[in-house]
């Protein structure tokens, strides 16, 4: 794929990384990219695209700014296809990530959500917080 470390990152701390400009999502993605790449798959780039278009994150940022940051983060990021179907969350839509992880050999993934943080690690590939990657890393 190319020699730069790659990061999985959860949709949910994309999105906060962008409403919240210095919080601890938006910290970590920061680092991340200054350190290697986002790596996205299309089902991750398009759940993006419809989360960030919703009409409730308005009162935080313009749409078309949201769809700015979006082109952005696509422009920047990695893609890769997910070369085995892996079922192993409790939440069967977050399986994607473990997927995407596995597939693009990342060395993390980076979420908030209890469903893939529990799972930590999975095939060595660590699960962290926001705030455990900063640390981290």
């Amino acid at each position: 794929m190319n020699d730069k470390l790659l990061y999985v990152f959860d949709t949910n701390v994309i999105v906060s990384a962008f409403l919240f400009f210095h919080s601890k999502p938006a910290q970590a993605l920061f680092k991340a990219l200054k350190n290697g790449q986002l790596v996205l798959s299309t089902v991750i780039a398009d759940e993006l695209s419809e989360v960030l278009s919703r009409k409730k994150f308005d009162r935080y940022i313009h749409l078309k700014k949201r769809t700015e940051f979006l082109k952005a983060l696509l422009r920047e990021a990695v893609f890769a296809k997910s070369t085995e179907c892996i079922q192993v969350c409790r939440d069967p839509k977050d399986d994607k990530f473990i997927e995407l992880a596995v597939s693009a050999k990342a060395v993390c993934i980076v979420s908030s959500d209890n469903d893939l943080l529990v799972l930590n690690p999975f095939r060595n590939i660590p699960i962290l917080t926001p705030d455990e990657f900063l640390k981290r890393q």
